[in-house]
């Protein structure tokens, strides 16, 4: 250290011990601004109201600031050049830009003073710091402004969901006792409630009230006395998106939400008010209304729909109908019955083994490499045995040697087994991928497999293939698929949402259009003269009837996929032990379905 600098250190050293000046003074009161604005970039309330010169009353002031324009929110403050006074106050200006999203921008000026306190400098407090017009008892309200009335429609403009109101019925931890009462009245509206449901609620928890149901806003009109009467109830009335048919319900509707809500945030307006203490308006500070929304339009039928709910509802096991236009690749219709949304989303994520509908997919490979065509002789014995793997026909029925036509329609496993086997190992797993029966899609609003097609690198293993047991799975959605697309006479690409553009991570591939029209054949033999004969009165339908063993192979699931003018469609029933009930339902959606 130098003679100079050690001497200057010495009497800054006297200095302090003589007068309490500091050695690490804060600075003058450009650096209380800067303190002060750069806490609120940080939205860090104690810090901000730390640089004032009253915390205590500054900090609940800011924290409101911050609660009221939301967590979203973000500010950039700047200071401008202190104007110094002759009394020990400097005042200056804050510059605040606050930003709520894309285009959303509230910008303004605050005057504000710094003065000294002892040996520092702190931003001299007042409501007035934040905003020149905030003062006590008045806090920030951010507010978006959404056209909530977009609805959902279907393909032909039908409301499909709206928005709409809905009371929320809530019981208290405290009145528990009451949970007997409430029961009943809210049972015609949700038949599982009882009261050791709403019991149930409270258990593992210390929530002091639970929701115990959502109830539409004509089903509350008629509760509603009897809910007030009811020690420990409330309701509070609130808004949501819903079926703008209380019977419409499917698995293709689930993930609409988030597309209608990504639909109106895009195009919200906002504002940024100053309320009082009880919520109302006293200043608008900024605001730009919403633009117009256009209806979120779907490719769903809700009349199909709804006759595809009807046909599966009759049926206690698990059972669902999957149908889409194959001339859009739109999904018409997705309905479950209630045991099968216990089991979820199955329609689209199900995964199941599918017999002989996947006879269509074996066909249509021998038919591509050339070992058979439509009326090709082929051996239809009861069973056939193909290096030690024995397949037999259902209840070994022998229909001796017959077209390959017949073989289709009549679902003559031996047939499919031998013409299985002479195919190469990826044979049907191409062919499958053509149909759209392996491909991964990514649609907006939906999450779907179709299934799974390996190669087949044994002999025993190709058989099985053949037939649509083994290691090959779809889903009904895939099943479906691949029916639209031989309606199509291409790899289909599979929408909900009009505009909504689906990804796919294979390209889509011409059928060739000998096959086409071969399949389509055989799938109306199948109905005039084969297995699905309880259909012939649908005009122009062609199907293929399908079972497919599961688990122990004592059980078996039921299917029946075809193609009836512009529905492509698969119907299952898990554990059906027969087609006979897919075949029933089919015919219920179908018959209505074409009529119209």
């Amino acid at each position: 250290m130098s003679r100079r600098a050690l001497v200057s250190l010495l009497l800054c050293v006297t200095l302090i011990a003589s007068t309490g000046c500091s050695l690490f003074s804060s600075g003058g009161p450009q650096d209380a601004f800067r303190a002060f604005a750069e806490a609120l970039q940080r939205k860090d309330a104690t810090a901000a109201a730390n640089a004032t010169t009253d915390p205590s009353a500054a900090t609940p002031v800011i924290a409101s600031m911050l609660d009221g324009l939301g967590p979203n929110a973000t500010v950039a403050v700047t200071t401008s050049e202190v104007d110094s006074g002759d009394d020990q106050q400097n005042r200056g200006s804050l510059h605040y830009v606050w930003t709520f999203g894309e285009g959303r921008t509230l910008e303004y000026d605050a005057d504000v003073t710094a003065a000294e306190v002892g040996d520092d400098w702190r931003v001299q407090w007042a409501p007035t710091d934040l905003h020149p017009k905030l003062r006590d008892g008045v806090s920030f309200q951010y507010s978006d402004d959404k056209n909530l009335l977009t609805p959902v429609v279907d393909r032909d403009g039908q409301p499909l969901l709206t928005w709409q109101t809905i009371g929320v019925v809530n019981l208290s931890r405290d009145h528990l006792d009451a949970a007997p009462a409430l029961a009943p009245i809210l049972q015609q509206f949700a038949p599982t409630i009882t009261a050791q449901t709403i019991a149930d609620q409270f258990a593992g928890n210390e929530d002091a009230q639970v929701t115990v149901v959502r109830l539409r806003e004509a089903d509350l009109a008629v509760v509603r006395d009897q809910l007030a009467g009811i020690a420990g109830v409330t309701v509070a009335e609130q808004g949501a998106l819903l079926t703008a048919n209380r019977d419409v319900t499917s698995p293709a509707i689930a993930g609409l939400q988030e597309i209608w809500q990504t639909a109106i945030d895009a195009t919200a307006g906002w504002s940024v008010t100053l309320v009082d203490a009880d919520g109302r308006p006293t200043d608008e500070l900024g605001s730009a209304p919403p633009r117009d929304t256009q209806p979120i339009r779907t490719t769903l039928d809700i009349r199909l729909q709804q006759l595809a709910q009807q046909a599966v509802a009759a049926e206690p096991r698990p059972a669902v109908i999957v149908a889409i236009s194959p001339t859009t690749g739109g999904i018409l219709a997705a309905a479950q019955n209630p045991a099968a949304d216990a089991q979820g989303p199955i329609a689209f994520t199900g995964s199941y083994p599918p017999g002989s509908t996947f006879k269509t997919i074996t066909t249509a490979a021998a038919l591509n490499a050339g070992i058979a065509a439509p009326d090709t002789p082929e051996p239809c014995p009861g069973r056939v045995t193909v290096e030690d793997r024995t397949i037999p026909n259902d209840d070994e029925f022998d229909l001796g040697t017959v077209p390959l036509t017949t073989a289709f329609a009549r679902s003559c496993n031996t047939t499919m087994a031998v013409l299985a086997d002479q195919l190469p190992a990826d044979a049907l797993p191409k062919m499958a991928r053509t149909f759209g029966i392996g491909v991964d899609y990514v649609i907006p609003g939906l999450t779907t497999i179709t299934g799974r097609v390996p190669n087949a690198d044994t002999a025993a293993l190709k058989v099985e293939n053949g037939i649509g047991q083994g290691t090959v799975t779809v889903s009904p959605f895939g099943l479906a698929v691949a029916e639209a697309s031989l309606g199509h006479g291409s790899t289909i690409t599979p929408t909900l949402v009009v505009d909504q553009r689906t990804e796919s991570d294979t390209p889509s591939e011409p059928i060739p259009p000998a096959i086409v029209t071969d399949l389509r054949a055989m799938m109306t033999q199948t109905v005039t003269d084969g297995t699905a004969t309880e259909l012939r009165d649908i005009p122009g339908l062609g199907g293929k009837t399908g079972t497919a063993e599961f688990g122990d192979n004592t059980r078996s699931h039921g299917w029946f996929a075809g193609i009836a003018g512009d529905v492509a469609f698969a119907t299952l029933v898990v554990g059906g032990d027969t087609s006979a009930p897919a075949i029933k339902i089919s015919g219920d959606f179908l018959r209505p379905a074409i009529a119209g």
